[in-house]
């Protein structure tokens, strides 16, 4: 950072409140029902009228776009105040900033303003009937604007824009929680570039603001190579090595976590792609599909097309299986990766005295002798395969 930060260590942590806006998503209403009743209960009863239904349901909207407003009191009362911080009349205060200009102020005003503020203005010394205090390592027109706020409540949007880092940490150390706030919304929304995040991160952290913390850790992780190649990483990496160290363990965090969730997705993918070869294999063994079925069925030729994805490839493999040669163990990848098919579809299958898909109760038996471990990952398979597809229809539901 260009100008030095002063330490805010000792002050109180500032609570933040958010504040949630009433939005009208709809109307309820309610159909009118009719029971008989007789005259007589009629007149005895004598029950009021129900309420109105609300026409209105409290929704939780996003925060607020900046600027909330420029001034938070009527126009006379700002201009009102602001004279009175221009003239200066009756001033009893000298601020001198970086410069060691002074700026004319209102003891009573500031100390109501900012109690911190006010402790340093009792501390201070008092020459010819004035008190002096220092804001040092701040420019004077940042104090400048800060002081008018203190009076005012109201700053110019521009002059925001130029030294809402300064006004930050003003506020946060002089504990003015409405400007902290304005300036915090506006770091959140437009102010962030790769060339000062590192800047901003750091102030944040020193001025209690972790939703802006977590903004710009976010803004790292996402553009790592352009912030590790600015002046601030250069500067943070040699005075903040553990806030370097916490950032590049975030950035291989997030690495990971994009690794994992690519994984997931592939892995998802190939399961979806077994799910829908399940449903083929039954499509084609129970209605038939095209030039391949069962012999009790009419094929609808090639000009039909079909609506199971996996139906071509799997209507080939069919065709393989029932005429290949090779009939050692392993001896051929097709064969045996439609053996691995059929076992599928059985652990599946619910229904397997009345399937039509060849060798469906065969493996049913052969299941009950198999090992613990392989019977293990093939529940394990099954469970992804169907969760993989979850909303669709079982395909052993017929």
């Amino acid at each position: 950072m260009a100008s030095p930060v002063t330490d805010s260590a000792g002050l109180s942590p500032l609570i933040e409140t958010v504040s949630w806006n009433a939005d009208a998503v709809g109307t309820l209403s309610m159909p009118e029902a009719e029971a008989p009743m007789s005259s007589s209960v009629l007149n005895s009863c004598n029950i009021p009228k129900p309420p109105p239904l609300p026409s209105k349901i409290v929704t939780r909207n996003k925060h607020p776009k900046w600027p909330p407003g420029s001034c938070f009191v009527p126009k006379e009362t700002k201009d009102m105040w602001d004279k009175l911080f221009k003239d200066g009349n009756g001033a009893d205060l000298c601020i001198f900033t970086e410069d060691k200009s002074c700026i004319f102020a209102h003891s009573s005003v500031l100390s109501i303003a900012s109690p911190v503020l006010g402790y340093r203005i009792r501390q201070s010394k008092i020459k010819h009937g004035m008190k002096y205090i220092q804001i040092p390592g701040l420019p004077h027109d940042a104090v400048l604007v800060f002081i008018r706020f203190l009076y005012s409540s109201c700053y110019e949007e521009e002059e925001l824009k130029k030294y809402a880092l300064h006004l930050l940490l003003l506020s946060h150390c002089c504990s003015v929680p409405q400007l902290k706030r304005v300036c915090i919304c506006y770091l959140e929304q437009d102010f962030l570039t790769t060339e000062n995040v590192i800047d901003t991160l750091l102030l944040a952290r020193k001025c209690d603001a972790p939703r802006l913390v977590l903004i710009c850790v976010r803004m790292v992780v996402k553009n790592f190579k352009s912030v590790s190649s600015t002046e601030g990483w250069k500067l943070m990496k040699r005075i903040y090595p553990d806030i370097e160290q916490e950032l590049v363990e975030s950035v291989v965090e997030a690495d990971s976590k994009k690794e994992e969730s690519q994984r997931k997705i592939e892995e998802k993918k190939v399961y979806t792609q077994l799910y829908e070869a399940m449903e083929a294999l039954l499509h084609i063994c129970k209605d038939g599909c095209r030039t391949i079925g069962p012999r009790d069925k009419m094929l609808k030729g090639n000009q039909i097309a079909c609506n199971f994805p996996a139906c071509k490839g799997l209507e080939a493999l069919v065709r393989h299986f029932s005429g290949c040669k090779t009939r050692v163990p392993g001896g051929c990848g097709h064969c045996k990766r439609m053996w691995q098919f059929l076992e599928l579809h059985s652990r599946m299958c619910n229904e397997p005295d009345s399937c039509k898909v060849p060798l469906c109760r065969h493996f049913k038996e052969k299941i009950q002798q198999q090992c613990k471990k392989d019977e293990t990952k093939w529940k394990l398979l099954v469970n992804k395969v169907i969760a993989a597809k979850n909303g669709s229809y079982l395909f052993s539901s017929r």
